[in-house]
């Protein structure tokens, strides 16, 4: 597999743990998975595997875009649990950004009528002012019978 010019750089490593053949592929496909899920547009990422004793010690860094890099880090007696535990580690930082970047967040209407009726002048306010004409209703309690 050689790598393409349109491909981000991926890079799977270990110093002291035979990672094996199927391992990368494992990494790089669920990589690319969580990429393409939030922003889809990877700049770079890697993954880390050292030995701690009898558990694997996973770190997974992204970097989507121009953001800054998210990093997550697991430890397990499986490699390929520890690996998962970290990308999702990572992929929550991610859904986190996502979140904070998105402008759809609906508005409160209800609280921004509710500030302008705190301030606005009261209808007896008004009146006195000459702005609307007072209200002739019996069943209007908010009018004082003068």
């Amino acid at each position: 597999m050689t790598p393409d010019s349109t491909e981000p750089n991926i890079l799977v490593q270990s110093s002291a743990v035979d990672l094996g053949d199927m391992f990368p592929d494992y990494a790089k496909t669920n990589i690319r998975q969580v990429a393409g899920k939030y922003f889809g547009h990877l700049s770079s990422a890697s993954v880390h595997v050292t030995r701690e004793g009898i558990t694997y010690r996973c770190t997974v860094n992204m970097q989507m875009g121009a953001l800054k890099m998210m990093s997550g880090e697991a430890k397990n007696k499986d490699l390929y649990a520890a690996f998962r535990a970290a990308l999702q580690k990572t992929a929550k930082q991610l859904r986190r950004t996502k979140r904070e970047l998105r402008e759809d967040k609906a508005e409160r209407i209800d609280k921004d009528m509710l500030l302008r009726e705190a301030t606005a002048p009261s209808r007896r306010e008004r009146n006195n002012e000459g702005a609307l004409p007072a209200a002739n209703d019996e069943g209007d309690y908010r009018v004082a019978a003068e």
